[in-house]
């Protein structure tokens, strides 16, 4: 549930707003919409509420053509929301209740083991239990199936599972609170992405909003520079990142390829109120 102002509130403020708006989000239904309209063969593992949020969720994932076959619904729980206010500049703040999201189980996914089997690319982000993400991990790695990790919101991450990762994407804010390391500019970038190389990660991909997304392995790294635009809404712009590269790298697509496509898309949906609402088509791109 979105409010746009023209500038954040002050603790004990109350300010008017202007426009509201409601769009379906959370980020793995974000990224699981972008990665579909962006090509992706998707199927996507979540639990809702027995409410009107929930029923709409299932309705709009089989408008995007997502396969929901193991996603479940809670009775007893409502579905997880979230309430955002936008400013003039089109930054946001974000407060979530995860609701049916912290219902999602080990049982639920081990219900999906033919999705796992099939699948080549596992994305996660964190808006579901951390016990959840490493059964998650740990199931797509004995199947040595390739595993990305949006750190988002970011938590502490064993490097047990930091170890079996093929991928993670935090954002400057992610990788300091990850890492320790404040991310300023392409110097500290490279810092706080050799910290998670150290953690036994193969890839990083550090997003750094309109200045594009630092990448780095052992072998190779670079900025890629990201599309300049007229921001209206960032929300959701990490998640159709996210979709986008997994996309990308199901096509085997170069790191430089991948991540060009992925700003890409990210440098769209900036364009466009909401959430799923602004992820592009492949089209667009």
């Amino acid at each position: 549930m979105v409010v746009k102002a023209k500038r954040f509130p002050q603790p004990g403020e109350t300010i008017l707003g202007g426009s509201f708006f409601m769009f379906p989000g959370g980020k793995g239904a974000n990224q699981a919409v972008a990665a579909a309209r962006l090509g992706g063969d998707v199927t996507f593992i979540f639990k809702a509420g027995n409410d009107i949020f929930g029923a709409r969720a299932f309705d709009n994932f089989r408008k995007e053509n997502i396969n929901i076959v193991y996603a479940g619904i809670d009775e007893h729980t409502a579905s997880g929301i979230a309430v955002i206010t936008v400013n003039e500049h089109g930054e946001n703040e974000i407060v979530v209740a995860s609701g049916a999201n912290e219902k999602l189980s080990d049982h639920d996914l081990n219900n999906a083991n033919i999705a796992f089997e099939a699948a080549d690319i596992l994305l996660l982000q964190l808006e579901i239990p951390m016990h959840t993400v490493n059964h998650a991990v740990n199931k797509a790695a004995a199947l040595n199936k390739k595993i990305i990790l949006n750190p988002a919101p970011a938590l502490a991450i064993n490097n047990s599972t930091l170890s079996k990762l093929f991928l993670i994407t935090p954002n400057e804010t992610e990788a300091e609170i990850l890492t320790g390391i404040k991310v300023q500019d392409e110097v500290t970038a490279a810092a706080a992405a050799n910290a998670l190389l150290g953690g036994g990660v193969q890839n990083v991909i550090i997003t750094l909003g309109p200045k594009g997304a630092y990448f780095k392995n052992n072998a190779e790294n670079f900025l890629a520079t990201a599309p300049v635009v007229a921001a209206v809404d960032t929300t959701a712009a990490g998640d159709v990142f996210n979709g986008a590269i997994a996309v990308a790298l199901a096509e085997n697509k170069t790191w430089k390829d991948a991540i060009d496509f992925a700003c890409k898309a990210a440098a769209i949906s900036v364009t466009r109120m909401g959430a799923q609402s602004s992820a592009p088509n492949r089209d667009e791109l």
